[in-house]
C-alpha cells in the first residue's frame, strides 16, 4: 500500500491496520497484514483454524501486541497495550471461545467489569431490566437472574453476544458467533447487526460459516498462512471461490457420497415415546438403520440436545422405550449406554469431552483402558502405541505427547471422536460435530462420517447447520418445542421443507 493510499484509506476508515506482523521467537504468524473498517460496515475475515484471524482480531483488542506494523482508529494512532484501552476506544471483541463465569447470573456476566451504580451499589434493577433487553432481542428465553452454569451451550453464546451488544461500541469483532447458534437465533442476531451498522457501527465478522458471509458482510478478506490470500469488494463470492482460496488448493466437494443402507438393513436404534423428565422433548419416537446416517434438525430449544443425552444416558427420562440391535435396554446413566453400545460425542468439546491439560494420548486412553491393555498393565509405552494409531487412522495433526490444549479445535475434535469410535460402538451420536472448526477440518470429520455409516454403524448427527444435516443425513427427524414433526427422506429434505416443520 502506497503512502498515499494510505493516506487516503486512514482519513475515512475508521480502523486501518498497516503492515502488521507477529512473531512467536522464531515463529511467523501474522505477516504484513493490511486491513481497514469502515465505520457502518461488516468486513468478513476468512481463513483456516490457524490463519491467522484470531491473532488480528487479539491486536485489535489489545490481547496481543504486534511485533510489527501500525494501526490507526478514526484517523489517530492506536496501539492498545492492554484490552482495557480498546474499550476505552470504543472496540470490543466477542470470543470464539466463551469466557462467562458460571456462578454468576445472565445480567451479572453481561455487565462485568462495569456493574451499573446508585449510590454506590450495585443497581441491579437497572442490570437486569438491561440484560433482559438484550436477551429478548437475540430471542433467549431465560431469566437475567438465571446462573450461566445453568444454560446449555447455545444460551451461553447468546449471553456473550449480549455482553458485546451491550458496550456501546464503535467497532465490534465477532469471532465465530453463531457456532451454537441455529437459524433463528442467527436471524436475530444479523437484525441486531444491521441495526447497528445503520448507527455508524463498524463490524470484523470472523466464521466458518460460509452461507452467512453472502447475507451479512459487506467485504471479505481471506488469510492463509498468516498472510492476506484475497480480498474481495463485494461478499457476493461464489463459496467455492472462498474455500478454494482459505485451503489454498481446489476443493472438489465438501460432503462425501454415502451409499443408503441396504433395503431389508435392520433396525440398529429404536426410539419409542420417549419422554424427558425435565420437560424438553415429549413422546419422540423414530428409528435408526445399519448403516445410516440420520439427521435431526430443529431450532435452538427444540430439544435436539436434550434427546440426544437422554439417548446416551446423560439427562432423565419418565417414559418411553429404547432398543439397541432388537434388544430393549435400560440407560440410567452414561456408563449404561457405553456397555450397550451407544456412544455420544457431545457439543462442548473442551468442557465435557476434554481434559486440555493432558496428552492427546492420556485423552484416547480415557475410558478405553480395556483395549489399551486388556491384560490390565497399563504402561506408557501401550498408551502411546494406541494413541499412535488412532492419530494416524483419524489424521489428526500431532504427536501422542502434545497437550491436547494446544491444538486447533479440528484436530481436538478428531480425538473426541476417536476415543468414542475406538470403543467399538454400534450406534454414534454427534452433536454438532464441525461447531467452530474450519473447512479443511469439517470435510475430515464428513468423511469420518461417512466411513462410519460404511461400516454399517448407526450415525446420529445434529447439527445448527441446516446444510450439515442436509448434506449428510439420509433421513432428517424435525423437532419443534420437544415434539417429532416428521421425518424427511434425502430426497424432499430442504430448507424449506425442514424450517416448516421446525417453526410450527
Amino acid at each position: 500500500m502506497t503512502p498515499a493510499a494510505q493516506a487516503a484509506l486512514t482519513a475515512e476508515s475508521g480502523l486501518v491496520l498497516h503492515r502488521i506482523g507477529k512473531q512467536y521467537g522464531p515463529i511467523t504468524v501474522l505477516s504484513d497484514i493490511d486491513l481497514a473498517v469502515r465505520p457502518g460496515e461488516v468486513v468478513a475475515l476468512l481463513g483456516e483454524n490457524g490463519a491467522g484471524k484470531s491473532t488480528v482480531a487479539s491486536i485489535i483488542a489489545g490481547l496481543v501486541r504486534p511485533t510489527a506494523g501500525t494501526m490507526s482508529w478514526h484517523g489517530q494512532p492506536y496501539a492498545p497495550a492492554a484490552p482495557a484501552d480498546a474499550l476505552s476506544a470504543g472496540i470490543g471483541l466477542i470470543h470464539q471461545e466463551m469466557r462467562l463465569l458460571p456462578d454468576l447470573s445472565i445480567a451479572e456476566n453481561v455487565f462485568v467489569g462495569r456493574l451499573p451504580l446508585r449510590a454506590g451499589r450495585v443497581d441491579r434493577a437497572t442490570m437486569n431490566a438491561r440484560a433482559a433487553e438484550q436477551l429478548k432481542r437475540l430471542g433467549l428465553n431465560a431469566e437475567p437472574t438465571t446462573l450461566v452454569r445453568h444454560l446449555r451451550v447455545a444460551a451461553q453464546q447468546q449471553v456473550e453476544i449480549a455482553k458485546a451488544l451491550t458496550l456501546n461500541a464503535k467497532l465490534l469483532i465477532f469471532d465465530e458467533p453463531t457456532a451454537a447458534l441455529g437459524l433463528d437465533e442467527t436471524d436475530r442476531l444479523f437484525d441486531q447487526i444491521r441495526a447497528l451498522k445503520s448507527e455508524g457501527v463498524g463490524f470484523i465478522y470472523i466464521s466458518h460459516r460460509m452461507d452467512e458471509i453472502a447475507r451479512i458482510a459487506d467485504r471479505i478478506v481471506v488469510l492463509r498462512d498468516g498472510k492476506l490470500a484475497a480480498t474481495h469488494g463485494t461478499a457476493q463470492v461464489p463459496i467455492k471461490t472462498l474455500v478454494e482460496q482459505m485451503v489454498g488448493r481446489p476443493l472438489d466437494r465438501m460432503f462425501p457420497p454415502i451409499d443408503p443402507p441396504a433395503s431389508d438393513a435392520a433396525p440398529m436404534l429404536e426410539v419409542e415415546g420417549l419422554t424427558s423428565a425435565n420437560g424438553d422433548f415429549s413422546d419422540v419416537s423414530f428409528t435408526v438403520r445399519r448403516g445410516e446416517v440420520f439427521g435431526i434438525a430443529g431450532i435452538i430449544g427444540a430439544g435436539r440436545t436434550e434427546l440426544v443425552r437422554a439417548i446416551a444416558g446423560a439427562d432423565p427420562i419418565v417414559a418411553g422405550t429404547i432398543k439397541i440391535d432388537g434388544e430393549k435396554v435400560r440407560i440410567h446413566e452414561p456408563r449404561d449406554a457405553l456397555a450397550r453400545g451407544v456412544a455420544l460425542v457431545p457439543e462442548d468439546r473442551k468442557g465435557q469431552a476434554l481434559i486440555l491439560p493432558q496428552t492427546i494420548a492420556d485423552n484416547l486412553a480415557l475410558g478405553n483402558y480395556g483395549r489399551v491393555a486388556p491384560s490390565g498393565w497399563i504402561t506408557r509405552g501401550r498408551t502411546q502405541e494406541f494413541a499412535r494409531h488412532a492419530i494416524s487412522r483419524f489424521l489428526i495433526k500431532g504427536s501422542a505427547e502434545q497437550r491436547v490444549g494446544q491444538l486447533s479445535g479440528g484436530n481436538q475434535q478428531k480425538i473426541v471422536i476417536a476415543k468414542n469410535i475406538l470403543r467399538g460402538p454400534k450406534v454414534v451420536i454427534m452433536d454438532e460435530p464441525t461447531r467452530g472448526i474450519d473447512v479443511g477440518a469439517r470435510a475430515a470429520i464428513y468423511e469420518i462420517v461417512a466411513d462410519l455409516a460404511r461400516q454399517g454403524l448407526a450415525v446420529i448427527v445434529v447439527s445448527s447447520d441446516l446444510d450439515e444435516v442436509l448434506g449428510l443425513a439420509h433421513r432428517v427427524m424435525v423437532l419443534s418445542r420437544g415434539r417429532n414433526r416428521g421425518v424427511l427422506d434425502r430426497d424432499v429434505a430442504g430448507r424449506i421443507s425442514v424450517m416448516e416443520l421446525a417453526t410450527t
